[in-house]
């Protein structure tokens, strides 16, 4: 997943989860994170989709948590996002005739997914909770 999705994803979770209960308009995440609203919004319909957030529309709406932050594992944030392999893409078009470039994807597809079996695992055992209470230390 070489892109700044999770980072972006965790520092919405994270403002959400220090104001729990309150809604927060895109706009303000987004000053937090410095960057577009659009872009938040973005996120936060994944989010969404994923259960992890709820939003609301209109002048009163916003987005906060869809369940407590202990309830939420840092795993269920990867999967919500996770477009690509955490190892990058494979070479599309390796040359057939070679011994290595014939068989190279089909060696690469399982130690992509052993690797994100890992990374998942890894996550698993993490929770927004955990996370957040770094910040109030």
């Amino acid at each position: 997943m070489n892109n700044a999705r999770f980072a972006t994803n965790m520092h919405i979770l994270t403002l959400l989860a220090s104001t729990h209960g309150e809604w927060q308009s895109s706009e303000w995440l987004a000053t937090s994170i410095n960057i577009n609203p659009v872009m938040v919004r973005k996120e936060l319909s994944v989010l969404q989709a994923a259960r992890l957030v709820v939003t609301r529309k209109g002048k009163d709406g916003g987005s906060m948590l869809g369940k407590p932050p202990a309830a939420i594992t840092l795993a269920e944030v990867y999967a919500a996002i996770k477009q690509s392999e955490v190892l990058g893409r494979k070479n599309l078009n390796p040359n057939p005739k070679c011994p290595v470039g014939k068989n190279i994807n089909k060696k690469l597809d399982q130690l992509f997914l052993e690797t994100d079996e890992i990374v998942a695992a890894f996550l698993a055992g993490k929770t927004l909770a955990g996370f957040v209470a770094q910040f109030h230390r």
